[in-house]
């Protein structure tokens, strides 16, 4: 018999702290194919989100899954987060807050499914720069 895990119970403390005492909480996210994120935001697999109650509509920290709803480029977007794909949650302000160990949690759902851990999609590439316009140049 497997004990339930202490991680989510943890981030909505965190959470709470953070808001009782006017900090903003960040999430740093592993990005794979089970998490529901502005892929467009993602750097290195990775994406940290704004979860205050200002930046957040309908913020819901599960046991399961984090799900909200927040604005990206002015655009409203639907967030799904899978609590074992959660780093850490932290004050932007002070750092304060946990992180916790990714692997060994894809691990023990992917063996608990009975597959292996889904791999990170791989990064878009940097789109490249318009061209500018010509101009003249002098050599003497």
């Amino acid at each position: 018999m497997s004990l339930p895990s202490t991680k989510p119970y943890l981030v909505r403390a965190i959470h709470e702290w953070c808001c009782d005492n006017g900090f903003t909480p960040y999430l740093a996210v592993v990005v794979d194919a089970n998490t529901r994120v502005p892929i467009e935001f993602v750097r290195d697999g990775q994406i940290v989100l704004n979860i205050s109650t200002d930046a957040t509509n309908r913020l819901r920290l599960g046991n399961d899954f984090i799900e909200f709803q927040a604005r990206f480029g002015g655009v409203a977007r639907d967030i799904s987060v899978p609590l074992a794909n959660v780093a850490a949650i932290y004050a932007r302000e002070n750092g304060a807050g946990m992180a916790f160990d990714i692997e060994a949690e894809a691990e023990a759902a992917a063996a608990e499914e009975g597959g292996t851990p889904p791999e990170p999609p791989a990064p878009e590439p940097e789109p490249t720069p318009p061209p500018t316009r010509p101009r003249l140049q002098r050599i003497k």
